[in-house]
């Protein structure tokens, strides 16, 4: 890996940042670089390098001054003799916070289900407080994975299998996409080696002809929109990560013939009408192939993600996926909710109106029962996802094999309640049915039903539908004893 110099890391912030940005940064840098002296990472460089490349890859993400700040800073009171307070008396009280609240997660290690269970808490915690805190986790973690050929195999594994069950799930649900996708393959590498270097050689082996037939579309594309006095942004070709490659690999039975986007068009555009426009002269000059065709503009995934995708038989017939977005929504993909703190902008309550930080932060507060805690966590961040729609439209974000009554609980408790059928693409279907991407979802309710039914604890996947149907029950109980001791 190229050593990260101060030189290059004041490059990168000139490209977004201010003079008077710098001046800051460059204060955090000293401070950090005096407090390092000395000290020297496993790799043998200086432990300062570390610092920087935490900061360059919030730079990366565009985030706020102080985020970077707080980046160099980060390891300075649990590896140096300089203290919070001096970091709080020299940059004040917000950045200091957040390299306390980075601090606290220090110890987190993948070490059994106890102290799984424990590390999961101080992570949910510490995002809940300030989700600055996590970003800057994520930076720190990408780097550590980098440079993990300079510790022993076993530590490589605990670290790279950390990554992937704990950090990668929650950046995907903060839909950071590029970090977490950095993260991924940065993990797999030593996560999974065998089925690292396996899939390596499988796109290295398909990429070639692939990248032909979309240096081809894309000049074609280009040519098509000019003519027909198209306006856009830019159109670029984008390759598929190993990692995400190898869960499509694995999710269709290990046939990469089915797998469209290894490579895809990215074509970015100044409007969301163009990116209708733009769709309908495609499919006008390529075939599109059927079901696979997707409206993230119109209907968004929970996470904020925006674009239009489609995969359509291109030049010698190699099937293609195009992606279309605005420049905004391209930003969205990519930084997610990263996109709050950039360089323009500084909104530190920006989180608060992501709802499912909103619900984990209050959960936190009542959990005591580690085992409880792990089944929430497991359903709610880990575990993946699927989209569904109300009859109005409206995107609802359940865990895998979730149920009607899953959906049900997530309009309204009394929806849930009462919940007596359900209508899944407009056909019946029994409550214990498994929902899938997509699926359109009605309720139809009993408004005299007292309660839920406590054998849909035996389906149910979220927490929410398990915890209302179990107070339902045991309220039921308590009404039940008293009758049998009379």
């Amino acid at each position: 890996m190229k050593s990260l110099t101060y030189r290059l890391f004041e490059d990168k912030i000139k490209e977004h940042y201010s003079e008077s940005d710098l001046k800051l940064i460059k204060k955090a840098y000293e401070f950090a670089n005096v407090a390092h002296a000395g000290q020297k990472r496993a790799t043998g460089v200086d432990y300062i390098e570390h610092s920087l490349n935490t900061a360059y890859n919030l730079a990366e993400l565009r985030l706020s001054t102080a985020i970077i700040m707080a980046g160099l800073l980060h390891d300075v009171p649990e590896d140096t003799e300089r203290t919070l307070e001096e970091i709080k008396k020299e940059f004040g009280s917000d950045i200091a916070k957040m390299v306390e609240g980075i601090t606290k997660l220090s110890n987190i290690k993948y070490r059994g289900i106890e102290r799984y269970v424990e590390n999961l808490r101080k992570m949910f915690v510490a995002m809940a407080e300030d989700i600055r805190v996590i970003l800057i986790k994520f930076a720190d973690r990408l780097h550590n994975l980098q440079t993990l050929y300079a510790l022993p195999a076993n530590k490589q594994k605990r670290i790279a299998m950390e990554t992937l069950e704990i950090y990668t799930p929650i950046a995907n649900r903060l839909g950071i996409g590029e970090l977490q996708s950095k993260l991924e393959d940065a993990a797999f590498k030593y996560s999974n080696p065998d089925e690292y270097n396996f899939i390596e050689q499988l796109i290295k082996t398909n990429l070639p002809q692939k990248k032909e037939a979309l240096n081809r579309m894309t000049i074609a594309i280009k040519k098509e929109l000019e003519d027909s006095k198209t306006s856009y942004l830019k159109i670029f070709g984008r390759t598929k990560h190993y990692y995400s490659y190898y869960r499509k690999y694995l999710k269709y039975n290990k046939n990469e013939k089915n797998i469209y986007d290894l490579i895809a068009i990215r074509i970015i555009v100044d409007s969301v009408v163009n990116c209708y426009t733009i769709l309908g002269i495609i499919h006008n000059k390529y075939k599109p192939i059927r079901g696979k065709i997707k409206d993230y503009i119109a209907q968004p995934k929970p996470n904020g993600y925006q674009s239009l995708h489609t995969a359509v038989f291109g030049e010698n017939n190699e099937v293609i996926e195009i992606q279309i977005r605005t420049q905004e929504m391209n930003d969205q993909a990519e930084f997610g909710i990263a996109s709050h703190w950039n360089y323009k902008e500084n909104k530190s309550d920006s989180y608060k109106n992501i709802s499912w930080v909103n619900e984990l932060a209050s959960w936190l507060k009542n959990i005591q029962d580690n085992d409880e805690f792990l089944e929430g966590a497991k359903i709610d961040i880990f575990k993946n996802r699927i989209f569904v729609f109300t009859p109005k439209g409206d995107v609802i974000d359940l865990p895998e094999d979730a149920s009607p009554v899953d959906f049900a609980y997530h309009i309204h408790t009394d929806i849930g309640d009462r919940c007596t059928q359900a209508l899944v693409n407009s056909e019946m279907v029994q409550l214990k049915h498994k929902l899938k991407n997509g699926d359109v979802v009605e309720i139809l309710i009993n408004k005299n039903k007292k309660g839920p039914n406590p054998d849909w604890l035996k389906f149910v996947k979220t927490r929410t539908a398990r915890s209302h149907i179990e107070q339902f029950r045991a309220k039921s109980w308590k009404k039940f004893i008293p009758k049998l001791g009379k």
